[in-house]
Order: structure tokens, then sequence, then C-alpha cells
């Protein structure tokens, strides 16, 4: 779940900045304008993903195996 997330948040991100620099809207132009169902669908899927986003911002995680402290006997 977090993977596909991580791409829909790159997918919006990257859409947004397209639209920041250019003003182009990639999803829109690809899916039938902003008022396009599938555009919408694909919208509302990208802004759950931020959603989903957030929380991994507050999860904790193990330590990669490499970063864990080793007790040397």
């Amino acid at each position: 779940m977090d993977t596909v997330s991580l791409i829909l948040i790159i997918i919006g991100a990257l859409n947004w900045g397209l639209v920041g620099i250019f003003q182009f809207d990639l999803v829109a132009a690809i899916f039938g304008g902003m008022s396009g169902v599938v555009s919408r669908i694909i919208y509302t899927l990208v802004g759950l993903a931020g959603i989903w986003g957030i929380t991994m911002l507050f999860r904790r995680h193990p330590k990669p195996a490499f970063m864990q402290e080793h007790d040397e006997a």
C-alpha cells in the first residue's frame, strides 16, 4: 500500500510541477479534461494517497540492519 501511495504522490507532484511551470495539466490532457470521470478518479486517488502519505510520516519503523548498533564483545 505504501508503494502504491508513493507512486501516486509522485504522479501528483509531477503533475502539479507541470501546472506550475508550464500551465499544463497532464492528467487532464490524457484523460479528458479536469471534469472527465477518469481524471476525477485519478485526482481522488492522488488525494487519498497524499492522506496516506501523512500517516507514513508518523509511523515508527525499525532501523535497517546496517544502521543498528552492534554489541562487540
